[in-house]
């Protein structure tokens, strides 16, 4: 009976703690303490977890919805030493993907040791009348994603659900910080518990910095998020990437480069820092993309004619040049037996690794004034030793 109320006592200190630390509402912060002591994907510190171990997205994204003929496609990203596929779906302005169709696909990740990270690709551009016209608001999404929940409920081992691709355009950015906001809301009522991998404004690239700006006041409300920026010709400096990039490691905030390539119609990006400097932060990237790419963009194509022996002159820097997947050390997610405490190189800053059970480990026993071995930090709790 000791160890109980001991147990007890504990535990209601962590979910105090994450109340008064995130000042949100409680039906939402359960999510990131409960998959904590689970084996499924989740933030905490700032980091994300598989099984227990530190992960870092690493991988490429694949036009699924455009080529459907070509979910095979999904083992060859596997085979370039990728740990992530971001796939391509959508609930109506490309087609509808169906639920059997997104179970075929998550399946075809587990197959092949990839964690998966589902986009809805509707989004993209929202607001910006002139070019997406037909553009989805992330509501709309939602219930995109409420339409193949059979699929991806229960998954949460191997799935991560990106809200929507770069959900508001140039004119529409300052709409993002609320928007983001309600539609996490909507998709933790309606059972969704997967980390929510949230794009940013401004056709992704966030050149106004809405999200950089007000992703702490996003990590706040829930904390089993993960921020993703997409760099093309915005970011065509080593400077621009690099403070892009410490503006979330130095918050402890977590951060993905979603999408990038080595060239772009707005301008070059900088693909060799983006390589190196994500390696050195232990921040995750996924290059854009397999193969398909049409329209005067078939140079971000990674792949020639989807053949897999084939690497374009973008798909050979990525894969085989410096900083490349081949040369990066990447660890496969926890789940598939992967992973470490420490999670690469990088520092995201705040805590000094992780516990057997994933909980972060307290910087300083500051944190833990009253002295149980609990403490607080970057938005989680974390473990005194």
């Amino acid at each position: 009976m000791e160890e109980e109320s001991r147990l007890m006592h504990t535990n209601m200190k962590k979910t105090l703690a994450a109340v008064v630390g995130a000042m949100t509402l409680a039906a939402v912060l359960p999510a990131t303490a409960a998959q904590a002591a689970d084996n499924s994907l989740h933030v905490s510190g700032g980091k994300i977890y598989s099984a227990g171990k530190q992960f870092v997205p690493q991988g490429i994204n694949h036009a699924y919805q455009w080529y459907p003929e070509h979910t095979s496609s999904i083992g060859d990203i596997a085979n370039t030493g990728a740990n992530t596929v971001r796939v391509v779906l959508s609930g109506g302005r490309y087609g509808t993907t169906s639920a059997s169709e997104v179970s075929n696909i998550v399946n075809e990740c587990k197959s092949n040791n990839l964690v998966c990270i589902l986009e809805d690709h509707d989004t993209t551009g929202y607001g910006d009348t002139a070019y997406a016209a037909d553009a989805k608001s992330l509501s709309d999404a939602v219930q995109f994603w409420k339409s193949v929940g059979s699929a991806v409920k229960g998954q949460e081992d191997y799935v991560m659900i990106n809200l929507g691709n770069e959900p508001y355009g140039n004119n529409t950015a300052s709409q993002w910080t609320q928007g983001t906001k309600d539609a996490i809301r909507q998709m933790r009522d309606a059972g969704f518990r997967h980390t929510l991998v949230l794009t940013a404004p401004n056709w992704g690239q966030d050149w106004q910095g809405v999200m950089k700006d007000n992703a702490k006041s996003v990590y706040s409300q829930d904390s089993n998020v993960l921020f993703d920026v997409h760099m093309y010709g915005v970011y065509s400096t080593a400077d621009k990437v690099k403070s892009y990039i410490d503006s979330f490691v130095n918050q402890g905030l977590p951060l993905m480069v979603g999408e990038f390539g080595n060239k772009h119609s707005d301008g070059i990006p900088d693909a060799a820092t983006i390589m190196s400097y994500t390696k050195e932060k232990g921040v995750g990237m996924l290059a854009w993309s397999w193969c398909g790419n049409t329209e005067g963009v078939e140079y971000l194509d990674l792949v020639n004619n989807w053949n897999a022996g084939s690497l374009s002159g973008w798909g050979n820097m990525f894969v085989n040049g410096a900083n490349g997947l081949k040369s990066r050390g990447i660890e496969k997610a926890g789940i598939y037996g992967g992973g470490s405490n420490s999670g690469g190189s990088g520092n995201t800053g705040g805590n000094s690794g992780t516990t057997d059970d994933g909980y972060p480990i307290c910087s300083s026993a500051s944190v833990d004034p009253d002295g149980d071995g609990w403490g607080w930090e970057n938005n989680a709790s974390c473990k005194v030793r």
